[in-house]
């Protein structure tokens, strides 16, 4: 039990952390690019596609370091 207690843990701590860099990403990243490139990104679903698979990417890529075998 104390394993999966773990388990649950990390995925609670990866997912509080992907809401701060979902937070801080909405607040200054993104109105940073708007600037930058104003006709691209003007459509909203191009910014949530970008987000979601920068999030997605970034967790995965933990999650596959985490469980990956000490071999």
């Amino acid at each position: 039990m104390g394993e999966r207690t773990k388990v649950f843990g990390i995925v609670a701590i990866l997912g509080f952390l992907a809401g701060i860099i979902a937070q801080l990403t909405s607040e200054y990243v993104i109105p940073t690019l708007i600037d930058l490139l104003p006709a691209f990104f003007n459509a909203k679903y191009v910014l949530s596609g970008l987000a979601g698979a920068l999030l997605t990417v970034f967790l995965v890529s933990i999650w596959a370091y985490l469980t990956s075998s000490s071999e």
